[in-house]
């Protein structure tokens, strides 16, 4: 048939038609004059073409189908998970535009500029932990991510923008990863020796003091500091004795309103208070008790410290 008549049996029009040829798409024959005629085969192809069009599926995507290189299922869930990407981002941007617009304060432009590329508002953070938890093994970092570094929501709230922009923020300030480094390490980090096993160590601690503090049990000295201590200890090439927790004790950082802000917010954002900074603190308590009655106590981070 002639491109005329395929063009009315398809509905297409006839550049359309030519494009598809000179693109590689379409493959016709010429009469001796020249002119393009199509088979029943070629009609049928290009039905096929207008659907995957309609779809909204590229062209490059429709030649893979046609040249039997992808099913037709595997590149409709590949514009699948494209579209859905695009919806990702522009929940973002709208949240981000209402925080805008509803934001008193013209400083919270700058931060909230900061995260304007979704993509980065969270992987903000996992680099700034990434940092600070260096000697970490992936499996027990990637464990941390999961727990203690919050998602992006499906459908996200001007609010939620707003507590990743100061989150962001607040991980762009040299004093919090001081503390928070000091939190994790403790004192005189150069004399660790294994800082792999003193990770492995603390994460076995950390996992019971979170069923103690999720019993909203106070903080207190037991199996859990011990085997706290310890691992401090056996790091250094120490043993664990009242000199050595005096000296851990007294490397506690002093309460410091930026971390306190930075896990108010965090626990803001996971919906749960039990965060790892909420079980290092016990930790810190408890230890800090356990040497002297008349040692400083580290308060515990308000949870009205997560609004402004």
């Amino acid at each position: 048939m002639s491109i005329g008549e395929a063009s009315r049996r398809t509905g297409l029009p006839v550049r359309t038609i030519r494009f598809y040829c000179d693109a590689g798409i379409l493959a016709t024959q010429r009469t001796s004059g020249g002119h393009r005629v199509f088979t029943p085969d070629a009609l049928e192809r290009l039905h096929t073409v207008r659907r995957l069009r309609a779809l909204g599926l590229g062209l490059a995507a429709i030649s893979d189908v046609l040249a039997g290189v992808r099913a037709v299922p595997e590149v409709v869930a590949a514009e699948r998970a494209a579209v859905e990407a695009d919806i990702d981002a522009l929940s973002w941007r709208r949240a981000l535009l209402v925080a805008v617009e509803q934001a008193e304060d013209p400083l919270v432009l700058a931060e909230l500029a900061a995260v304007a590329d979704r993509g980065t508002a969270r992987t903000d953070l996992i680099d700034f932990w990434r940092r600070i938890l260096a000697g970490m093994p992936a499996p027990l970092f990637d464990g941390f991510v999961e727990m203690d570094i919050p998602r992006l929501p499906a459908v996200p709230s001007s609010r939620h923008v707003l507590v990743f922009a100061e989150l962001g923020r607040l991980v762009r300030s040299p004093a919090l990863a001081r503390v928070l480094s000091r939190q994790v390490w403790g004192p005189a980090q150069p004399e660790i020796r294994d800082r792999r096993g003193l990770i492995d160590e603390m994460a076995s601690a950390h996992a019971a003091v979170a069923h103690r503090l999720a019993a909203g049990d106070p903080p207190a000295a037991g199996s859990e500091l011990d085997r706290y201590v310890a691992a401090h200890a056996i790091a250094r090439g120490r043993r664990d004795t009242a000199g050595f927790r005096r000296a851990l004790a007294r490397g506690v950082p002093a309460a410091d309103h930026t971390a306190a802000r930075y896990w108010a917010l965090t626990a803001e954002a996971l919906g749960t208070p039990h965060t790892t900074g909420a079980v290092q603190q016990w930790l810190d308590t408890a230890l800090l008790r356990s040497v002297g009655p008349d040692v400083r106590v580290p308060r515990r981070p308000a949870a009205s410290e997560a609004s402004r």
